[in-house]
């Protein structure tokens, strides 16, 4: 049985050397409607069993790179039109969702994308509906185990806090049994504590099971703080990269996502974004 978590006891991920890429996205394009282009040769790779950021402002394109990846521009009038997607060194982009997650791919929606009128248990076993073996039931208990107020909530989804809501997500990814989770804003409409209690719990998962995330995220000082590296996006290309040591010490990365900088920076909203790509283009 997993042991209770202490939110300030998981530790952060060691700076180490990158393993194997798990997941490589290649120089890749995406067009909305025919018409609008939103990725802009965007290359990104995520090492198998490693958390790596992708960071950026609203409208960057993050949550449709996630998108790229499951599948699930199709559902949106999206798709690739150059580069390619490789997944454990297979190429998916073009493959229909409900396959990418037999492949080993979940998406945990941003606004967490619950079944409202479905309990609890229900939901967790609708993650589980591509598993044809008989161990379900052991890893619902494992999803209790990591979110012990889950187990208490007999009633529907749609009644659970934000927190638990959010929560829930994250256990129905567990029940597909991912090799890479895709998390979309895991921290959007949650108190500070709960971020703190959400984001132990996505370091302990990773560090439990070896299950590689790539995750998007607004915080940025959590979301660097849980990964060994990160990317950061503008206008739908990646503009600068690092290990997380390194973006979290970097000037440019404290002035416009952490809050901070040297003292001859000046204030975020007194600057324009196009001095910010000038700057690291």
């Amino acid at each position: 049985m997993t042991a209770a978590i202490d939110v300030n006891a998981v530790p952060a991920p060691p700076v180490a050397a990158r393993k194997p890429a798990l997941l490589s996205v290649n120089n890749i394009e995406v067009v909305y409607n025919d018409v609008i282009l939103v990725l802009r040769g965007l290359s990104l790779q995520v090492p198998e069993g490693e958390i790596v950021a992708l960071l950026g402002a609203n409208g960057a394109g993050k949550s449709t790179t996630l998108k790229a990846i499951s599948g699930l521009l199709k559902t949106e009038d999206g798709a690739v039109t150059r580069g390619d997607i490789s997944f454990a060194g297979e190429k998916i982009n073009g493959i229909d969702p409900d396959k990418i997650v037999r492949r080993g791919i979940f998406q945990v929606m941003e606004g967490r994308r619950i079944i409202s009128d479905m309990t609890c248990l229900e939901n967790l076993r609708l993650g589980a509906f591509t598993r044809r073996d008989n161990n379900v039931r052991q890893d619902i208990e494992m999803v209790y185990d990591y979110f012990p107020r889950l187990k208490e909530r007999t009633g529907l989804a749609g009644y659970l806090s934000g927190g638990e809501q959010q929560m829930l997500a994250i256990g129905r990814a567990l029940m597909a049994r991912p090799k890479l989770i895709l998390m979309d804003e895991p921290s959007m409409g949650l108190s500070p504590l709960l971020v703190k209690e959400v984001f132990a719990i996505i370091r302990q998962i990773n560090r439990d099971l070896g299950v590689t995330i790539l995750l998007v995220e607004q915080n940025a000082r959590m979301a660097l703080q849980a990964a060994s590296y990160g990317y950061i996006m503008e206008s739908g290309k990646v503009v600068l990269d690092g290990t997380a040591e390194e973006l979290a010490n970097n000037e440019d990365v404290k002035e416009f996502y952490l809050g901070g900088g040297g003292e001859e920076r000046r204030s975020f909203k007194n600057l324009k974004s196009y001095k910010r790509r000038k700057r690291w283009l």
